[in-house]
């Protein structure tokens, strides 16, 4: 059996001030750092054998502060991108009604489609996959991302709850069929006693 962790990067100013992230290579701040550490921290006793990433510095701190503690070198991979936004980029909501008014949505603005965003996202995940047959690989990714590519994966289990930052789902592929064992966990970040944890 496979075994999929997916995590999103943990948080970055642009997070806090709600832009539109995108592509910009924007880095965890204190936050994220603290969120990242703590998830390492969590999966310190957990058995896993692949750690890749996106290449943008959010995924790839989060995904090392992993590495480091499971002494797993991390591989990078592009098509773990978060979505292109195009002209949005770097905009709050205010910014983009101001610019283009409230139907901006409607508007070319060059921003990534949905169907373009699932198909990286599933022909990574799939590749890696079966790469590594009846291993257990971490993949840290993006929120649009992630939540686009699950939709695909497992249409069966009700994925409508927003994707955390640094938190964990996990898959498993039996056959041909991807199962939910581990939905959009952060329990690492509601309690400080897993810090502890030896």
């Amino acid at each position: 059996m496979t075994m999929i962790g997916l995590i999103r990067h943990g948080v970055t100013d642009w997070n806090f001030e709600y832009r539109a992230q995108g592509q910009a290579d924007i880095p965890l701040n204190d936050e994220g750092l603290r969120q990242a550490e703590l998830l390492s921290r969590r999966m310190k006793n957990e058995e896993w054998d692949y750690i890749y990433s996106s290449d943008l510095t959010r995924a790839l701190q989060t995904a090392r502060a992993i590495g480091r503690v499971k002494n797993i070198e991390v591989k990078t991979d592009q098509r773990l991108r978060e979505m292109d936004c195009g002209l949005i980029e770097g905009t709050t909501e205010a910014d983009r009604v101001g610019k283009w008014g409230y139907a901006w949505s409607k508007l070319d603005l060059g921003i990534e489609s949905t169907d373009s965003i699932f198909i990286r996202g599933m022909s990574c995940i799939t590749e890696i996959s079966e790469r590594h047959p009846n291993q257990k690989i971490l993949i840290v990714s993006h929120g649009a991302l992630l939540g686009l590519t699950l939709k695909k994966l497992i249409p069966h289990v009700d994925t409508e709850e927003h994707i955390e930052n640094t938190s964990l789902t996990i898959l498993n592929k039996v056959d041909d069929r991807w199962d939910c064992q581990l939905y959009n966990c952060t329990q690492h970040l509601k309690t400080e006693n897993i810090a502890d944890r030896d």
